[in-house]
């Protein structure tokens, strides 16, 4: 943890997600000092951001996708990503952190869904996101397709999409 010039805890007060140069996830992480009133931010690679971090804090861009979802979609979504969070050690919630479905895996998407999903209404996107790459890993599935996605879309909606 950082220590102020004053001698008190630096507290963590924001952090944003920057690419990097070279391609490596970079985060500026802002955080001030509440005796003296000191701010001081700096940059650094993602593995390295653990001792600047005082909590678990969202990005500034997970917190703005979040803050776009349905009050009562986004309770429950913030509720369970800071449980997986936590689960995992980490600190941080991050805008891939927001999107990645609890089991930690990484489900590839086919190209063709990836274009329905972007069609999708951006309210429910991040949910039908979520509740996608859930179903996948819940049935051991690599890869979301368009079946898959007809399939959920009947489940909860009642019908299939049109071609």
């Amino acid at each position: 943890m950082l220590t102020c010039g004053c001698g008190r805890w630096m507290h963590t007060e924001g952090i944003e997600e920057r690419g990097g140069e070279t391609g490596l996830l970079l985060w500026f992480i802002r955080s001030e000092c509440r005796g003296c009133g000191l701010k001081v931010g700096v940059d650094v690679q993602e593995e390295q951001a653990h001792g600047f971090v005082d909590r678990l804090l969202w990005t500034d861009e997970a917190l703005h996708r979040l803050e776009r979802m349905p009050p009562y979609v986004a309770g429950l979504v913030r509720e369970e990503v800071e449980q997986d969070i936590r689960r995992q050690g980490e600190r941080v919630v991050t805008y891939e952190t927001l999107l990645r479905p609890r089991t930690g895996e990484r489900i590839a998407w086919d190209p063709e869904a990836k274009q329905r999903l972007d069609r999708v209404p951006a309210a429910v996107r991040a949910m039908a996101r979520i509740e996608l790459e859930r179903t996948a890993a819940d049935r051991g599935l690599s890869r979301i397709t368009v079946s898959l996605m007809e399939e959920i879309k009947a489940k909860y909606f009642g019908m299939a999409a049109s071609k």
